[in-house]
């Protein structure tokens, strides 16, 4: 039998799939006789109806056709459902539509599952259902293949994926393609970040705007910055993101932007939303190359790193710096390290700022205390946003130089 790798801690599952169960027992299994849980149990049988014994495959087929549909329904909207399980209820023709349409609202069902799934159903509101999941389209472009091709979609499944076919992927560029085009333009800055930008590369869509809307906020050429500031496992550390994640940064990111002013450009909104969505090691690069804009879009990326890469642009200016100190959505290590630069720690208005803004580390905080004017001391000493050991500290040192 073939290995199979499992997520189950029932050493009699992990035996049967793995092929170091007896004969016997796995024939017991495929027939349905051992006392698993239903899950333990479907994972088994779809495990052992793909073997290569063929009277243990032909008695697990048996027994997964004798399967209840509730039984299925429970198990397909299981978001700890096995993904070969998973696998398994979408491709069999006969579970019935409320199983489908569990394992299509599944997201630990795989994408070429679903793929499968549109192209046997003939359930054009099931289809539909699935064209509404714009990430799943764009990260598995086979289930538009399967829609279009299927006779039983609706329109409205037609429109949708043909739409998401066309804003992200029948215009998309490749990466070599738009750094060419940039440097026949003389956007040089621009053509060297997308020569190796990975969120291209590696196969995310990007359309011909969005390519033109971020070479427009690239300003810094590679040979003017500096990233011996950025240790290689600090990077590695930075890669776990999803691009659920990065989409909800985007939006939280809007959110803020929105409350603050009250009303911003769609061009910004579509800036905030292509460059978050792009990967860690490229948001770096553009915060350190790009421009204001695009460094007031990243100074409050949720992920460190690139908020850091922010700081370490060379046209970052000190009027956004003393910004920057008083923000209360940036991330602390940024403003831990904004008064370690000598010049940013010169500014008065800068250091006033940390000490009265409650997201700065406490021990940041201290160490700048004696630096304020006695008036800003006895004010912070009174202000309630900031924590308790920071309002001591800074009335202990106006009694002193008061009594002093």
């Amino acid at each position: 039998m073939t290995n199979i790798t499992t997520s189950s801690i029932n050493p009699v599952v992990q035996a049967i799939i793995s092929g170091t169960a007896p004969q016997q027992a796995r024939l017991a299994a495929a027939r349905g006789m051992l006392p698993l849980a239903q899950d333990e149990l479907l994972e088994v049988l779809v495990a052992l109806r793909a073997g290569g014994d063929e009277v243990i495959a032909r008695a697990a087929e048996a027994t997964l056709e004798e399967q209840e549909a509730g039984t299925l329904l429970d198990v397909a909207a299981a978001q700890e459902t096995p993904p070969g399980v998973l696998d398994y209820i979408a491709r069999r023709a006969n579970a019935g539509r409320e199983v489908h349409e569990a394992v299509a609202l599944n997201a630990s069902t795989p994408d070429e599952s679903i793929a499968a799934l549109v192209a046997v159903s003939s359930a054009g509101s099931l289809i539909e259902l699935i064209s509404i999941n714009q990430q799943r389209l764009i990260r598995a472009p086979a289930i538009i293949d399967a829609v279009l091709a299927n006779p039983a979609r609706t329109p409205e499944a037609e429109r949708r994926v043909r739409e998401t076919r066309r804003e992200f992927f029948e215009k998309e560029r490749g990466a070599q393609q738009i750094a060419d085009e940039l440097r026949a333009r003389g956007q040089s800055a621009a053509a060297e970040f997308f020569d190796a930008a990975e969120s291209i590369s590696d196969g995310q869509a990007l359309t011909a705007e969005d390519a033109w809307l971020i070479a427009s906020h690239i300003e810094i050429s590679d040979d003017d910055i500096d990233d011996s500031w950025l240790p290689l496992e600090l990077m590695e550390a930075a890669f776990d993101e999803s691009f659920e994640q990065r989409t909800a940064s985007a939006e939280r990111i809007i959110s803020e932007s929105l409350a603050e002013a009250g009303n911003i450009a769609p061009e910004r909104i579509s800036l905030i939303r292509r460059v978050l969505l792009m990967k860690v090691k490229d948001r770096v690069k553009i915060a350190m190359k790009g421009d204001r804009e695009a460094r007031g879009i990243l100074i409050r990326d949720n992920n460190k790193i690139v908020a850091e890469a922010v700081i370490h642009n060379p046209r970052i200016t000190d009027q956004e710096i003393e910004a920057i100190s008083a923000m209360r959505t940036v991330s602390h290590e940024v403003l831990r390290l904004i008064p370690l630069n000598r010049a940013w720690a010169r500014s008065y208005t800068v250091i006033h700022n940390l000490a009265r803004n409650p997201r700065t580390p406490i021990a940041t905080s201290m160490g700048i205390l004696p630096r304020l004017f006695a008036k800003d001391l006895k004010a912070l000493s009174e202000n309630r946003n900031v924590s308790e050991t920071v309002r001591r500290q800074a009335k202990r040192l106006n009694e002193a130089r008061s009594s002093g």
